[in-house]
């Protein structure tokens, strides 16, 4: 299964909209959206595409964002979620706390953790356990290596970070 990754998209609609149109292009089955999406017409672009998203530290309009997500039939799990899928055990953490990002994937307790915040792709391993951030979605506070988001394949247990251009 191919699983689409996507943090920090900020408002930036053009980003996302590139980022969908990639996400369908490539097959991917299901996106985790790991936070600070910061209203809910940002949500709304992601239709058509099984969505399970999590809040970021710059999401206030929560109870839109929920009711966004429940029209284009996604699901939010809140600041936090634990995820099954494939034999594999997956967190999704927005990340404004690096030293809890860091813990879930020392616990041993999942093979992949899913944290955003700080705008730059990191792939890391502890132990069995991948630490990816998959970047930054947005231009804003991204120009030293451009919006990003990734693709993760969970029979390959690999991830592929793609630069979004919008040329």
């Amino acid at each position: 299964m191919k699983i689409g990754i996507i943090s920090d998209t900020h408002d930036d609609v053009a980003t996302v909209k590139k980022a969908v149109e990639i996400f369908k292009e490539r097959g991917v089955s299901l996106v985790f959206h790991l936070g600070d999406y910061v209203s809910p017409p940002i949500v709304r672009l992601l239709k058509g595409l099984k969505v399970i998203g999590i809040f970021g530290n710059n999401d206030g309009y929560r109870e839109k964002l929920i009711e966004a997500f429940k029209e284009i039939e996604g699901e939010i799990k809140g600041g936090f979620a634990e995820i099954e899928i494939e034999h594999l055990k997956i967190a999704l953490y927005h990340g404004e706390f690096r030293e809890i990002s860091e813990a879930l994937a020392k616990s041993g307790k999942y093979d992949v953790v899913f944290a955003g915040h700080f705008h730059k792709f990191e792939e890391l391993k502890f132990g069995n356990t991948l630490l990816i951030n998959p970047g930054a979605a947005h231009r804003y506070f991204t120009l030293d290596e451009g919006p990003k988001v990734g693709i993760f394949d969970t029979k390959l247990r690999k991830y592929e970070s793609i630069t979004l251009s919008l040329l």
